[in-house]
């Protein structure tokens, strides 16, 4: 699960204060509402309820979450800057490069599995031959 998908179970206005918060909307090019601009738009006066809510393990089940998204894309700038200099002869790169790949390839594996169980559950039409 993603941090867009755990947020779809929670209330509309939790969901918009944490994306508000950590910046995280689909469209990037809007510009970030004021505090002021984000209140309007979840007809409340203050930024109290969430404050408390941020204290909640809901909300720190959702921030573990973001964390583990942001985690994913500094290991793969990390990649394409181990793999950069992997090719100019970085002798520290190239093994690092192949450490990675083993752990890359096992993730795969393991990801790849959970897709074709995906694929198999969405193909069974639920009918039972005898």
């Amino acid at each position: 699960m993603n941090i867009h998908e755990a947020l779809k179970s929670v209330h509309w206005k939790k969901a918009a204060y944490f994306k508000w918060k950590h910046d995280i909307g689909y469209v990037q090019s809007d510009e970030k509402k004021s505090e002021e601009q984000f209140l309007k738009s979840v007809e409340l006066k203050t930024l109290n309820s969430f404050i408390a809510w941020e204290r909640s393990k809901e909300y720190a089940d959702l921030v573990y979450l973001l964390m583990q998204s942001r985690v994913a894309n500094d290991i793969l700038e990390s990649y394409d800057q181990i793999s950069t200099k992997a090719r100019t002869g970085d002798e520290k790169a190239v093994k690092l490069l192949m450490d990675m790949s083993k752990q890359i390839n096992k993730y795969a594996k393991l990801a790849s599995k959970k897709y074709e169980v995906m694929e198999e559950i969405e193909e069974d039409d639920g009918l039972v031959l005898s």
